[in-house]
C-alpha cells in the first residue's frame, strides 16, 4: 500500500490533472510521420487486394515491384519528358517473372499492369490518394487533416502522348524522407557518399549515390514546376523575389555538386582500379555510372535554370499583348440542345441551321482605335539587359592522366609491328622479342595490338587512304607464354590496292 508520506512526494504538475494536448509545434513531428506512412500506404494496399484477382497471385511481392516501378519512372523521366507507360511495363516484367518463373508471360505483364495503375490510381476521379491524420490545433483540440499525394501521374506530352511522371511524394517513398528540404539532403547525400567512398564501403557509398540522384530529379521537378506555372499565368510566380533567388540558389547549387561530383567520380575510378576483388570492381563501375547520370542531370539542370530568365520575359510579352475574351462563353448543352431535344424535327433544323451558320461564319476584324495607336507609339522601350546575367568563370579540374601506356613505349610498339609485307611472324616471338627490348609493358601493349588486329578494320583504312593494314591470323597453333595464354596467332602486314583507292575517290569527287 502506499502510504501517506508517499502522496505528499507527488511533483504539483503531476497532481494538478491531466496535462494539456502539445501544440502544433511539437506535433509537427509526428505530423511528418504520420504523412511518411501515409505515403507507403498504398504499396502495402497492393499486397493486401493482390487476393482479389482473379488466379493465385500471392507468389507476387507486390510492394516490391512498386517500388521497382516507382524507381523506373524517376530514372527515365526528364525534364522535359517523363517516362513511357509501355516501356515500364517492358522493364519490370523481368523482375515480375524472376519471382515466379513457373507463370506464363502474359501472367507477368498483366501484374505489371496491375501495379502500375495502382499506382497512378486509375479507379479514382482525381487520380490520387488521401489519407487522414490528426493533429492539434492552437487551443489544444484535435483536428482531423486530410492529406492529398499522387505517387505516379500521368501528364500530356507532344503529339498527343502521356507519359508518366514520379512525384516528390514518390521520390520520398524512394529515399525513405518526407518534406526534406532538397539542397540540403543533396549535400547532405553527398558528404555521405565521399566518406563511404573513401572508407572503401562501396555497397553503402552505392545506396547513397542512388539517393543523392533521387534529389537531383527532385529539384529538377521543383524547377518544372515553376516554368509550366509562369506559361500559364506569368501573376501567379514571384518572379520579383522568391524565383530569382531560387535560380541563384540553384545556380550555386549545381556549381558546387558538379565540383563535388567530379571529385568523387575520381576517387571511384581509383577505386575501382586499385580493387582486387570482383565484387568491389563492379560496384565500383555501377557507381561510376550512377555519378556520371548525376552530372548529366546536373548539366542538363542548370542550362534549364539559365533559360529560366529568358522565358519569363517571353512569357511577360505574349500574357501581356495577348487578346482578353470579352464574352461568356456559352453552355451548348443547356442553351441548345436541351431545348432542341423534345421539338419535332422540322421546328428543330431551323434553330441548328442559325446556331451553326452564325457560329462558323465571318469574323470581322477588329479595328485599330487611333488612341491605342497613339499610346502604343509614344511609350518609351523598356531597356533590358539582352546577354543576361554575367556568367561566373568555370572552376575547372585539371583531369589525370590515368593511361597506363607512355607515348614512347606506343612508339616502341608501333615500331615492332612494322613487319614487311613478305616476312610475317609469330606472336611469341614478338612478345619475346617486347620483352628483351622495354619490358612487361610493352608485352602486354602488343600482345593488345595483336589481338585487336585479329579483327583489322580494313573497310576503314581503305576509305582513309591507308596503304598498309596489321592483321593477325589464327592457324590452331597454341601459344606458349609464362604470362599470356591462347592461340599463337601468326601476325603481318597487308598492302592495300593504292590504285583502285585512288580511283575511288576520283569518282567520289
Amino acid at each position: 500500500m502506499t502510504s501517506p508520506a508517499s502522496t505528499d512526494s507527488v511533483p504539483p504538475q503531476l497532481s494538478a490533472g491531466p496535462r494539456p494536448a502539445p501544440g502544433p509545434a511539437a506535433d509537427e513531428g509526428l505530423a511528418r510521420r504520420l504523412r511518411a506512412l501515409a505515403c507507403t500506404a498504398p504499396l502495402h494496399d497492393l499486397d493486401a487486394r493482390k487476393a482479389n484477382l482473379a488466379g493465385e497471385y500471392s507468389v507476387y511481392g507486390m510492394a516490391e515491384v512498386a517500388l521497382a516501378a516507382i524507381d523506373l519512372v524517376t530514372l527515365n523521366m526528364d525534364f522535359d519528358t517523363g517516362a513511357d507507360h509501355e516501356q515500364i511495363v517492358v522493364r519490370l516484367v523481368p523482375r515480375i517473372a524472376a519471382q515466379a518463373p513457373h507463370r506464363p508471360a502474359t501472367e507477368h505483364e498483366r501484374v505489371a499492369r496491375w501495379v502500375v495503375e495502382n499506382l497512378i490510381n486509375v479507379g479514382s476521379a482525381d487520380r490520387g490518394f488521401r489519407a487522414v491524420y490528426g493533429t492539434f490545433a492552437p487551443d489544444g483540440t484535435y483536428v482531423r487533416r486530410d492529406y492529398d499525394f499522387k505517387l505516379i501521374e500521368e501528364v500530356p506530352g507532344p503529339g498527343g502522348t502521356v507519359y508518366l511522371r514520379a512525384t516528390d511524394e514518390a521520390v520520398n517513398v524512394l529515399v525513405g524522407a518526407l518534406d526534406t528540404d532538397v539542397t540540403s539532403a543533396q549535400i547532405a547525400a553527398e558528404v555521405k557518399l565521399e566518406v563511404l567512398i573513401n572508407r572503401g564501403r562501396l555497397a553503402d557509398a552505392q545506396l547513397a549515390a542512388e539517393q543523392a540522384r533521387y534529389r537531383t530529379v527532385q529539384y529538377s521537378e521543383t524547377l518544372r514546376r515553376t516554368l509550366e506555372a509562369t506559361r500559364r499565368n506569368v501573376r501567379a510566380v514571384d518572379w520579383l523575389n522568391a524565383v530569382p533567388d531560387m535560380i541563384t540558389e540553384a545556380l550555386d547549387h549545381v556549381a558546387e555538386r558538379y565540383r563535388h561530383e567530379n571529385a568523387i567520380l575520381t576517387n571511384i575510378r581509383k577505386a575501382r582500379d586499385e580493387a582486387e576483388e570482383p565484387e568491389h570492381k563492379r560496384r565500383a563501375a555501377e557507381l561510376v555510372d550512377i555519378v556520371k547520370d548525376c552530372i548529366r542531370r546536373h548539366t542538363q539542370l542548370q542550362s534549364r535554370l539559365l533559360e529560366a530568365g529568358p522565358l519569363f520575359r517571353a512569357e511577360q510579352d505574349r500574357q501581356a499583348f495577348a487578346t482578353h475574351a470579352t464574352t461568356s462563353g456559352m453552355d451548348l448543352y443547356g442553351h441548345l440542345v436541351a431545348p432542341v431535344l423534345p421539338l419535332p424535327v422540322e421546328q428543330a433544323v431551323k434553330v441548328t441551321d442559325a446556331f451553326f451558320a452564325g457560329g462558323t461564319g465571318l469574323r470581322t476584324p477588329v479595328s485599330v482605335r487611333v488612341a491605342d495607336l497613339v499610346d502604343i507609339l509614344l511609350t518609351p522601350p523598356v531597356e533590358r539587359e539582352h546577354l543576361g546575367a554575367e556568367m561566373p568563370e568555370p572552376d575547372l579540374i585539371a583531369t589525370p592522366d590515368d593511361s597506363r601506356f607512355s607515348e614512347e613505349q606506343l612508339a616502341a610498339a608501333t615500331e615492332l609491328l612494322d613487319l614487311p609485307a613478305d616476312a610475317p611472324r609469330r606472336l611469341s616471338g614478338l612478345l619475346a622479342e617486347a620483352r628483351r627490348t622495354g619490358g612487361p609493358d610493352l608485352a602486354y601493349l602488343v600482345a593488345l595490338l595483336a589481338v585487336h588486329a585479329a579483327s583489322p578494320p580494313v573497310g576503314t583504312a581503305y576509305r582513309q587512304g591507308e596503304e598498309t593494314l596489321l592483321f593477325a591470323v589464327d592457324d590452331g597453333t597454341e601459344l606458349a607464354d609464362p604470362e599470356f595464354g591462347g592461340a599463337d596467332l601468326i601476325v603481318g602486314t597487308a598492302l592495300l590496292d593504292a590504285a583502285g583507292m585512288a580511283a575511288d575517290r576520283t569518282e567520289a569527287a
